[in-house]
């Protein structure tokens, strides 16, 4: 069985679906305080908090457990800046919870859910794997806090694993049956198209004066679908022996800029809405782009959803199915 922390939460639920797809049993392990109960369908599931072991204990004792893909954590960047202990607590604490009840089962492989925020403001673009990790906010500096404590459990203890540096996840599976769905909304595509629904009086630009082709920030948008068989992937080439552990960064290695996006959303939906130009926020990179190689190379895996009209589609038709 592979243990999916997180597992109803939004990328979560997808890789539930592509480890069923792959012949894999999922079993998954969530506190459902942003997951959602009706991600869990016909999946085996257990209501535990990686802060508490002895919720993980239960799962371990109860399951043959193989192999671990860990989503669980807490992830809004303007959260964790206001709330930099819950991050610790959650990320890193309950982090190292799962990889002590891993070790105390016999558990080897893990597949961790890492982001391009490790990265910080960057030097150069597209960003490669080795590019300097220097965080910007308590979010990437936790995860990279993980990442270290990874490397060192590597080291000591034998566990294998692949940090998987994901760019911006976006879209909604194909087949309507999971989608984005997070209170606060803070990420761009669900927030235009939520202009679009008029459930928003509009969509906020924040900066027109970037040094890019229109002025506003280009940002690596990759499918949900596309992470998700990423996951499968990268757990089986572990599993299997074909891969050592390191990180891989997950993205197209294309940017699409905001009012790119908002363009798209236009089009796709037909609809009209507003758009209200603001300053800068800061800490915002005018590029983020992944270099993409190390995962055509080692996984044999490219994007091949992401194009962003697919995104921007799959996205609004999930808002549609939820009455939006």
């Amino acid at each position: 069985m592979i243990l999916v922390t997180g597992g109803a939460g939004y990328i979560g639920s997808h890789t539930v679906k592509a480890l069923k797809a792959a012949g894999l049993q999922p079993v998954i392990f969530d506190n459902f305080s942003t997951g959602h109960r009706s991600f869990v369908k016909a999946t085996p599931s257990f209501e535990g908090d990686l802060c508490n072991p002895s919720d993980l204990a239960q799962v371990f004792s109860e399951c043959a457990i193989d192999g671990v893909l860990h989503f669980a954590g807490t992830a809004l960047v303007s959260q964790s800046v206001e709330k930099p202990e819950l991050y610790y607590q959650t990320n890193v604490l309950g982090g190292l919870n799962l990889l002590n009840a891993m070790r105390h089962c016999g558990v080897k492989y893990l597949i961790f859910s890492s982001t391009c925020a490790t990265y910080g403001i960057p030097d150069s673009v597209p960003i490669r794997e080795d590019h300097p990790q220097n965080p910007i906010n308590p979010y990437g500096d936790t995860k990279l806090a993980f990442e270290r404590a990874l490397r060192w459990f590597n080291q000591a203890h034998g566990l294998q694993y692949l940090s998987l540096r994901y760019f911006n996840a976006a879209g909604a599976d194909g087949d309507g049956e999971f989608g984005e769905d997070h209170t606060p909304e803070t990420h761009l595509i669900p927030l235009v198209l939520d202009a679009a629904a008029g459930v928003r009086p509009d969509v906020q630009v924040y900066g027109t004066d970037y040094p890019t082709r229109d002025g506003t920030c280009l940002r690596d948008y990759i499918h949900v679908t596309d992470l998700a068989r990423a996951h499968v992937l990268a757990l089986q080439a572990l599993m299997n022996g074909r891969l050592q552990s390191q990180a891989i960064n997950l993205g197209t290695g294309h940017g699409y800029s905001v009012r790119e996006v908002i363009e798209t959303v236009r089009r796709v939906t037909g609809r009209e809405f507003q758009v209200r130009e603001t300053v800068r926020r800061s800490g915002d990179p005018p590029e983020l782009i992944a270099a993409v190689g190390r995962a055509k190379d080692l996984l044999g895996w490219t994007a091949t959803e992401s194009d962003l009209e697919n995104i921007v589609r799959t996205a609004w038709n999930w808002l549609l199915k939820r009455g939006g």
